[in-house]
């Protein structure tokens, strides 16, 4: 049981579980939703009139200094911006494209769109910046077919839109024009004066009008449009907020760098910043080496009541904190709760902000985490009181029924709720097989009960169903839970890996690794390459050793990992090996690899094989 703090910030936790002949099961909160708004930009209008000078939206500009937009001002500009996409007759058929990462010109774009009722896509800048083929870019934009195009600097995305941006698009910047193109500065758009056609475009916009398209990372699959409605984000903003009722109780304060072009941080917290009258500081850092710095530099000047991040992003947090007592004390200060989501977080990370927490304020802040997707808005299963144990995604939110199907030794998770996508954008084909024949959205996601004996306790992440294999005994592999337990003990050195072993007698690993990790625990100086280090004799005992204590006291081939091999080549974008948000794509990895998986299961194995230590001269 939470103590008393984190008791009063979860939502209810009675479930229903109805159990079929066939071993269906359907979970559901007996309690219904609450009533929720039209549309999001409803909320903007709210708060531009109820706290008109609070402060919405706030970047550092070119000096280092904040940089505010009221919700009143906020409301105005959005106004007028939906004006110039109405002059432009964007719609459906011609939505507008967002080339470029988080900034207030992004967001008043996206609410304009939205208050216009034309769809908008925030498409991943590393499809523009990092790719050097521009496929996924080149592809997302033919299935969009934009009336225009944002990008906040012309020459930062020169080469992409040359590549992928046809002619006779419509391209707005919010600095330096491209040279060789016409090019509108975003101030065109933001002058122009909001007219009767603007209230009549909101007025016009109901729960089944498209809000955007969020491309999804393709962690299994190629990118494709995942339709959002209205209805999917204001139902889920109520869900979340009956999850979290302290979200409401005073306005929020966030300092976060998540995305806009995924629903963690388009959807979810952009989403419960204006759901909830709160302020929203866009940090241009990343749980990267060189740019969590900004961050760190962020959180030591404003003290979040909420913090949302991803695993990786509160594991390159925690040196930092544990080290700077200013930043810690500003950190914790006011903070409510943190919560993570979209991969497993180590019990010793949980733990070590755990211990922070007491020391800097005397209680335990609770660390929350979820379950959801793209296609669900996010939010579909959110933690409890009483579904509170460390890696619990939690009970199904209210309005929102989990069918779970037995599927080899795995129960398979299925959603039906109003924020459910109606589907993938011109594309009926892959809408038709994401639902089943009772309407339940295919999660592709396992879970299983934390206690079987009491439902209300929540639920377990169980790996994805798509992942899984079978060994050549025919045993099946759960790769998820596989690979979170390697990665936790192979951490910091492995910072991912990938499962092989479909239709062989064990299973192996291709080993990720975290060059900067390797080089800080090695004391590696510059002058040293990485080709040295990743083939260094100390890495591979290393390695040898923590595969050893992966191992030891498991039985069964299916929860032991036999040999592994280190990438010396970094999984690429273009291949689709490695998603946008850094993902691993475990079947594009192995199919590009395949050479490599072989060397993992030749009869004479090569120098490059590692063994478990105590388990053959390879170690």
């Amino acid at each position: 049981m939470l103590h008393a703090p984190e008791v009063r910030q979860c939502g209810p936790s009675e479930v229903e579980l109805i159990r079929r002949d066939d071993g269906v099961m359907i979970v559901r909160s007996p309690h219904p939703l609450p009533p929720y708004h039209r549309s999001m930009t409803d909320r903007l209008d709210h708060w531009a009139a109820v706290a008109p000078d609070r402060p919405y939206l706030a970047e550092r500009d070119g000096t280092g200094a904040w940089r505010h937009v009221t919700y009143a001002e906020a409301r105005s500009l959005a106004r007028s911006i939906a004006q110039a996409l109405i002059d432009r007759g964007l719609s459906p058929e011609r939505p507008l494209a967002i080339l470029s990462g988080n900034s207030i010109d992004h967001a008043l774009l996206g609410l304009g769109a939205m208050i216009a009722g034309v769809p908008y896509a925030s498409v991943s800048p590393p499809y523009s910046l990092a790719s050097t083929d521009f496929t996924k870019l080149r592809a997302i934009l033919g299935v969009l077919t934009p009336g225009l195009v944002f990008a906040s600097s012309g020459a930062m995305f020169a080469r992409a839109i040359t590549a992928t941006v046809p002619e006779d698009v419509e391209l707005v910047v919010s600095e330096d024009a491209l040279i060789d193109r016409p090019t509108t500065p975003i101030s065109a758009l933001l002058n122009t004066p909001a007219g009767p056609a603007v209230d009549a475009a909101h007025a016009a916009v109901g729960p089944d009008t498209i809000a955007k398209l969020l491309f999804t990372s393709g962690s299994t699959g190629d990118p494709k449009g995942v339709i959002n409605t209205q209805l999917m984000l204001t139902s889920n903003q109520a869900m979340i907020n009956t999850a979290f009722p302290t979200l409401a109780e005073e306005p929020l304060v966030l300092v976060d760098w998540l995305p806009w072009s995924h629903t963690y941080g388009a959807n979810h917290n952009f989403g419960v910043t204006l759901m909830n009258g709160g302020t929203l500081h866009i940090d241009q850092g990343k749980p990267l080496p060189g740019l969590i710095e900004e961050t760190v530099r962020n959180l030591r000047e404003i003290a979040p009541t909420a913090y949302y991040n991803v695993p990786k992003g509160f594991e390159m947090l925690l040196p930092y904190l544990r080290d700077d007592a200013d930043l810690r004390r500003t950190f914790f200060s006011r903070l409510k709760f943190l919560l993570y989501a979209g991969a497993a977080l180590s019990t010793v990370v949980r733990q070590e902000y755990e211990r922070m927490a007491i020391a800097e304020r005397g209680e335990r802040i609770p660390m929350f985490t979820s379950l959801g997707s793209t296609e669900t808005a996010p939010s579909a299963l959110s933690v409890t009181a009483k579904a509170c144990a460390p890696g619990v995604v939690g009970i199904p939110n209210v309005g929102v029924e989990m069918k779970l199907v037995p599927s080899a030794g795995k129960l398979e998770a299925r959603i039906k709720s109003p924020s459910i996508t109606p589907g993938y954008w011109r594309r009926p084909d892959l809408t038709a097989t994401a639902f089943d024949e009772e309407g339940f959205y295919r999660l592709g996601d396992a879970v299983r009960f934390a206690d079987p004996d009491d439902p209300e306790k929540g639920f377990l992440f169980d790996g994805r169903i798509a992942e899984d294999f079978k060994l050549a005994t025919g045993t099946w592999v759960s790769v998820g839970p596989l690979r979170a337990r390697a990665i936790e003990r192979l951490a910091p050195l492995i910072r991912d890996l990938v499962i092989a072993g479909h239709d062989r007698d064990d299973v192996t690993a291709l080993l990720i690794p975290d060059l900067a990790a390797c080089r800080s625990a090695f004391r590696a100086d510059a002058a040293v390459s990485d080709a040295a280090i990743l083939g260094s004799a100390v890495l591979r005992a290393q390695i040898a050793e923590r595969l050893a204590a992966l191992n030891a006291g498991v039985h069964g081939s299916s929860f032991r990992i036999e040999r592994a091999l280190v990438l010396t080549e970094p999984p690429s974008i273009d291949a689709g090996e490695v998603t946008d948000k850094g993902s691993i794509n475990q079947r594009a990895v192995i199919a590009r690899r395949a050479a490599l998986v072989e060397e993992l299961y030749a009869d004479e194995l090569s120098d490059r094989v590692i063994l478990p230590a105590g388990h053959g001269e390879h170690a």
